[in-house]
């Protein structure tokens, strides 16, 4: 009876989409895209917006009776061949259905279906896609049809351009934001401000139209932008046409993770902060500016680009150190990201000068130079020791030299950060200070806040995850000592899920919160069939802001660290560790180069298999080595990451 009474049900609900559709109702749209994943792999995928309450249900199966399954029919075609089945983004809701008698799963608002394949040559894939939304009203049934091309070149291989949305899941956005954040304090350096009087009173001097100045000025911006960006961009750009993708992030690589550039840039961060303490002054050489300032005054375009490139020589000093961290912090082997970043610096930077070139009687509002300056520099001065200190620590973390543990890490922090607050208060007077007979409103503000961040820091000298700062601190496994929410160490906390010894790399090597794990992929592929549990391949670096951000907000929750315990074998693939590997396990590129170190190697096997060179990235494989559910990339969504975890193990089971 029962049966009868669900085949009636299905037939009534079938009736009705052909009256609904009748009318012009589609509540589901759809839309394909195709992304190369290396070794001749593509992953097709088929996008699903949902109307709002209305919802379409999974891909079952279902017995006689159930709803109709969200099905995808791939036409046969001897170039293609199919790799696993079909994934979803994300976790069904199920639910168990009075009309139905049985537990459905269906989903709602956007859902994205993706189906790997690999493809022999370049070809179109025929497939159809049947489906059953419904509302509480009435269901329609529909069914689409696409001719999906596949079989393009490897983007690796053929040089094209990544998207400038990072693949870890990012947003070039927040290094935009970054950007323009430290051009509006680069306006505010001594070496910088003045050159504003400096601009007005050259565009005073220009004679003709209204319409003639506007030109001027605005040309004066322009050119400020472009000796800021071009020389960036023809660098990265040339590295990329002589070597694609692979050389250029190798490059950005080198520069982010060798000890060599990041000595470097921790020696040049702690000379300017010296500068800034006053200490001694740094200038580009005087001939240089001159000559600059000389030809400034020629007029007509020539002197409005050398009055620019004046301004770029002599704010150098000041903005130096500033662009270096922009530019750093988004070197993660995108092409278009440190670009853009440039860019949007530049722009932000150049504004007020064009604007005071439009309209020279501005300046009169302007606050004389003066001592308020000198304390800018100081502090900066004082945010330049604690940023550089960063760049030690990547070369420490990426060597294994154990020089920046994370609480020697703090303590340094906690010091400078407590001598500037004393700084703002007046107690410290360096140099070129001036009298400052009372305490002004600011600087009270800006001592309060420096010390309540003084304050933040020092539970983590205990083992606190201070979140806000998850990317500049080394990470948590450093720490010596760390007390748990339960009084007991991170270094006691274990887990019956991996040996404990005999690890290899992992005498060198740690995971976070006392998760036990691996760092070579083919010993936790072994391990993991022996277990019987899929593989969470964690794609990271010693050097990623990102991953310790990740690490620090997302693995931290408790859910989280239980399934990574119970229901995974770990695997952290570091792409920037400096360890040489036995010759046993070196690794032959595609062009015949000889990889000898375990980052090039983790770096080289993320590229080529899932066509991604940033960190973090996430896969969930199974025992065959193929994903389980789609990979993820850095997303601080907690309950998404759970749900990430958990659709893993339920492909695992159901496999």
């Amino acid at each position: 009876m029962n049966l009868i009474k669900n085949l009636l049900l299905v037939v009534i609900a079938t009736l009705t989409s052909f009256a609904v559709t009748a009318q012009p109702l589609d509540p589901v749209q759809w839309n394909t895209s195709v992304e190369s994943v290396g070794d001749s792999q593509y992953k097709i995928q088929f996008k699903a917006s949902v109307d709002k309450d209305w919802h379409i249900y999974d891909l079952g199966p279902y017995e006689v009776g159930g709803p109709m399954a969200t099905t995808f029919t791939f036409e046969d075609n001897s170039a293609v061949t199919l790799e696993g089945s079909v994934e979803v983004s994300k976790l069904a809701v199920r639910e168990q259905n009075e009309v139905y008698g049985m537990e459905i799963g269906y989903y709602e608002g956007e859902v994205v279906f993706s189906q790997l394949v690999k493809a022999a040559s370049a070809t179109i894939l025929n497939v159809t896609v049947d489906w059953m939304a419904c509302n509480e009203a009435n269901c329609v049934t529909g069914s689409n049809d696409f001719e999906i091309k596949v079989g393009n070149a490897d983007p690796a291989a053929a040089g094209e351009i990544k998207s400038v949305e990072t693949s870890k899941g990012g947003s070039i956005w927040g290094y935009i934001f970054s950007a323009i954040g430290w051009a509006l304090i680069a306006l505010l350096t001594p070496c910088v401000f003045p050159m504003i009087p400096m601009t007005v009173s050259f565009f005073l001097k220009g004679s003709g139209s209204v319409a003639r100045g506007r030109f001027r000025a605005l040309m004066y911006g322009f050119f400020i932008v472009i000796l800021y960006t071009v020389p960036i961009a023809v660098i990265i750009l040339l590295t990329w046409l002589i070597g694609g993708d692979a050389v250029t992030a190798d490059i950005f690589n080198w520069v982010a993770t060798h000890w060599l550039p990041n000595i470097i840039f921790f020696i040049v961060f702690m000379v300017f902060a010296a500068s800034f303490f006053g200490a001694f002054e740094i200038v580009l050489p005087e001939k240089l500016v001159n000559d600059s300032d000389a030809k400034s005054d020629k007029g007509g375009l020539a002197g409005i680009f050398f009055m620019a490139l004046t301004l770029v020589l002599v704010s150098f000093s000041c903005t130096g150190p500033i662009v270096g961290s922009a530019l750093i912090q988004s070197t993660s082997g995108e092409v278009w990201t440190p670009i853009i970043t440039m860019f949007a610096f530049s722009v932000v930077f150049a504004l007020p000068f064009t604007l005071f070139a439009l309209f020279p009687t501005w300046l009169k509002q302007l606050p004389k130079s003066g001592g308020w300056l000198n304390s800018v520099k100081v502090v900066l001065g004082f945010v330049e020791l604690a940023l550089g200190l960063k760049f030690l620590s990547v070369a420490d973390q990426t060597y294994h030299w154990g020089l920046l543990d994370r609480e020697i890490y703090l303590a340094i922090w906690i010091a400078i950060f407590s001598l500037m607050g004393l700084y703002l208060l007046g107690k410290l007077k360096f140099k070129h200070d001036s009298d400052m007979p009372y305490l002004s409103v600011t600087r009270l503000v800006l001592a309060i806040v420096t010390f309540s961040f003084v304050v933040y820091m020092i539970p983590g000298m205990w083992g606190a995850p201070l979140n806000v700062l998850s990317g500049y601190l080394p990470p948590m496994q450093s720490q010596d000592f760390a007390l748990t929410s339960g009084g007991a160490t991170t270094a006691s906390v274990s887990s019956t899920q991996t040996p404990k010894s005999g690890v290899k790399y992992g005498d060198v090597l740690e995971l976070p919160y006392g998760l036990q794990g691996f760092f070579d992929l083919e010993e936790a592929e072994a391990y993991a069939k022996k277990v019987g549990k899929p593989i969470f391949v964690d794609f990271t670096g010693h050097g990623c802001v990102n991953c310790r951000e990740m690490e620090s907000r997302v693995w931290s929750d408790e859910r989280v660290l239980d399934l990574l315990r119970n229901e995974y074998v770990i695997v952290a693939l570091y792409a920037d560790d400096k360890l040489p590997v036995d010759e046993k396990d070196w690794v032959t590129t595609d062009s015949g180069k000889v990889l000898k170190t375990l980052g090039k190697i983790n770096s080289y096997y993320a590229l080529k298999t899932y066509g991604v060179n940033a960190q973090p990235y996430y896969v969930l494989q199974g025992e065959d080595g193929k994903p389980l559910v789609e990979p993820r990339g850095y997303n601080l969504d907690v309950d998404a990451f759970v749900a990430f975890l958990q659709s893993g193990v339920d492909a695992y089971k159901n496999k």
